[in-house]
């Protein structure tokens, strides 16, 4: 017991720059050094207080740059079918043109990664009556590309397409048989005035997507509004400036915003998927 007790003074001793043999008495501070000392929190704690529930929020002082792939991912599954159900889903991507500006607003050599970028990843709870109500994860700011034959969506996808007046408008989404719905979706396209799909494709034409948000200048900025929730009912999940607020309902919900504005051809012709193995085995590898 000595010795593991001797293994974990070490790295606390280091930590707090101090020598395992030094002796020194703690003084105070003055304003003057404080203000002189620079540094970032680990992990915040933050409490905030909704219309119906309580939320605790832990934030992670950290900056994650990532490129993975993942076979298949299905969240909430049943005998019907599965909340999200996404195939081949992959972050970041590799660079296949070098003349093409990419995501980040550079051009990259060939070959070269562009990473999925993340800042001060969170984890939140939100309760109600002192029960667990829901959860989810988040990032503060997100950018990146996000790849993937979707069978099933459920949340908001934040895309835009332009309609006949070739304005941009909010996409919409669709069951299989072209009714409204962010629940279990299959398609997505133009909504009727009554709603229902007036054209739509299904959502594996989409196999790329650029998350972020649209600066107006062709460039793509960080969005504070990607985060992937777990309800056991309906939660509003408060957006992390406190002005206003995403609703996820019961059971799995992802927030995916996009700075993407596509046209229907464009869609009906299919979104070909970004290179996301370093052997690149063409548009038609999946």
């Amino acid at each position: 017991m000595r010795q593991d007790a001797c293994w974990y003074a070490v790295p606390l001793t280091i930590c707090l720059g101090i020598s395992p043999v030094a002796l020194a008495e703690m003084e105070p501070i003055s304003d003057k050094e404080m203000s002189q000392v620079q540094g970032q929190a680990m992990m915040s704690v933050d409490n905030v207080a909704g219309d119906t529930h309580q939320f605790t929020r832990v934030t992670l002082g950290i900056d994650v740059e990532t490129r993975l792939n993942v076979d298949g991912v299905v969240m909430g599954g049943d005998d019907t079918g599965a909340d999200l159900d996404i195939d081949h889903l992959a972050l970041g991507h590799y660079v296949r043109d070098d003349t093409r500006v990419q995501i980040d607003g550079n051009t990259h050599a060939v070959d070269e990664v562009v990473p999925f970028e993340g800042v001060e990843p969170y984890l939140e709870l939100a309760e109600r009556d002192g029960k667990l109500s829901g959860f989810r994860f988040g990032l503060n700011q997100a950018r990146g590309t996000l790849s993937g034959e979707i069978a099933s969506f459920s949340g908001n996808l934040g895309l835009k397409i332009y309609d006949a007046n070739n304005n941009p408008v909010d996409a919409a989404l669709f069951d299989e048989f072209g009714a409204p719905t962010n629940h279990r979706a299959t398609k997505i396209g133009l909504a009727a005035a009554d709603g229902t799909c007036s054209s739509c494709v299904p959502l594996t034409n989409l196999l790329s997507m650029d998350v972020g948000v649209d600066n107006g200048d062709g460039t793509v900025g960080f969005t504070e509004d990607l985060f992937l929730a777990f309800q056991r009912e309906s939660v509003d999940w408060r957006d992390l400036d406190g002005t206003g607020a995403i609703q996820g309902p019961e059971g799995v919900f992802l927030n995916l915003p996009t700075s993407m504005t596509l046209d229907m051809q464009t869609l009906q012709d299919g979104v070909q998927r970004e290179r996301t193995h370093y052997v690149d085995r063409g548009t038609g590898m999946f």
